[in-house]
């Protein structure tokens, strides 16, 4: 049975944001179960989330229904009574440490390569693609790769430090391209057995280990996609870590989604079912964490390449289901898409950035022109 006050005040809000209950545009959304309205009301963004995947809603288009809450602000003004825990245990713990910090690479990049080979196209690199003269998805991740070597100004015969490799293919394609010699460093077992494999017969060491035990001599330094899960606690620490593996003239690349709020935990849903212990760092917890260590040379943001890349990683998994391993049902298929979704919106709700920071120990002689 509906409550029709519950209802009212749902559709309030909704309406703030352009969404209409039962609508026909791509924005409005059909309610399955009355017990909707309750539900979001005293969960927030748990309750949204985890009413999709059991199938209490449907939206048209769902990144238009997301983006509209966003502009919206909604998702500021609708807290659910877990996200106080969350903000709490944030504040007394540090949450990305021990075996917390592996909590992550369990959850998420283990879930199975099969996965990620079908929806990340050509090569598996789950990071935000380079858009500005790209065409497709693979030349948007190429054109990234590229980016970063020349932001690193690589030359043949380098050692360079990847933290975070993923499955491999940025120390491969520096490695075939630029010359380099390779240390990848990852704390997923999926992850490391791939990118061992995949730069087989290559200079490229792949390790599975924590980056906060490296301390050892690179001639540059790159993190791609990584920095999100180090959690605030842990910002000066990872910054100390790249300081003492880089010489006075060399370079460290960090690539990161940021948010524009400082906050010290993620979105209930997303540290539930997606990246468990994350945090999305802002410009302001970034710049405190390296400050003495790093000269800040270049800050770039192309988040809005974010939305294309999601779109592109959408369409390739939505097409792939049908042959992926039945342990991917249905309910974790709405999980999914609810993660793409709600990525695709606060990105282009301009919420969420995308930044590539380029740094230097001491200062580049004669200053640093990034390439675009």
């Amino acid at each position: 049975m509906v409550d029709a006050g519950l209802q009212r005040r749902v559709e309030a809000l909704l309406q703030e944001a352009d969404v209409t209950l039962g609508g026909d545009r791509p924005q409005d959304i059909h309610i399955q179960d009355p017990r909707f309205h309750a539900r979001v009301l005293a969960q927030g963004s748990l309750g949204l989330g985890e009413s999709y995947m059991d199938g209490w809603w449907q939206a048209r288009s769902l990144d238009a229904f997301l983006f509209h809450l966003l502009k919206a602000n909604l998702d500021e003004r609708v807290h659910g009574t877990g996200e106080l825990w969350d903000a709490l245990r944030a504040k007394l713990f540090n949450l990305q440490s021990g075996q917390g910090g592996f909590e992550v690479a369990k959850r998420h990049y283990d879930l199975g390569n099969d996965l990620y080979q079908a929806m990340l196209g050509k090569r598996l690199v789950y990071s935000c693609g380079y858009w500005r003269n790209a065409y497709d998805l693979d030349t948007a991740q190429e054109a990234k790769l590229d980016l970063i070597c020349r932001k690193l100004r690589l030359s043949p015969g380098m050692r360079v430090l990847d933290i975070g490799c993923g499955w491999g293919e940025a120390l491969k394609f520096a490695a075939e391209r630029y010359g380099v010699r390779g240390v990848g460093i990852t704390i997923s077992q999926e992850q490391a057995v791939f990118a061992s494999q995949l730069c087989e017969g290559l200079p490229v060491d792949i390790r599975l280990q924590d980056y906060r035990e490296l301390d050892e001599p690179f001639d540059a330094i790159l993190s791609v996609g990584m920095f999100e899960h180090v959690g605030v606690k842990n910002y000066r620490t990872y910054f100390e870590v790249a300081r003492r593996c880089l010489p006075d003239n060399g370079l460290f690349l960090l690539h990161a989604i940021g948010t524009n709020v400082s906050r010290d935990h993620t979105d209930p849903w997303i540290g539930k079912y997606i990246f468990p212990n994350s945090m999305l760092p802002s410009a302001v917890q970034i710049t405190a964490a390296m400050e003495r260590l790093f000269v800040l040379e270049d800050w770039h943001n192309f988040g809005t390449d974010y939305d294309l890349t999601l779109q592109a990683w959408r369409r390739n998994v939505e097409a792939a289901w049908d042959r992926l391993d039945e342990r991917y049902d249905e309910r974790f298929r709405r999980m999914w898409r609810f993660y793409l979704a709600a990525s695709m919106a606060t990105f282009r709700a301009r919420h969420s950035q995308l930044w590539q920071l380029v740094l230097s120990p001491q200062g580049v002689a004669g200053g640093y022109i990034a390439p675009r």
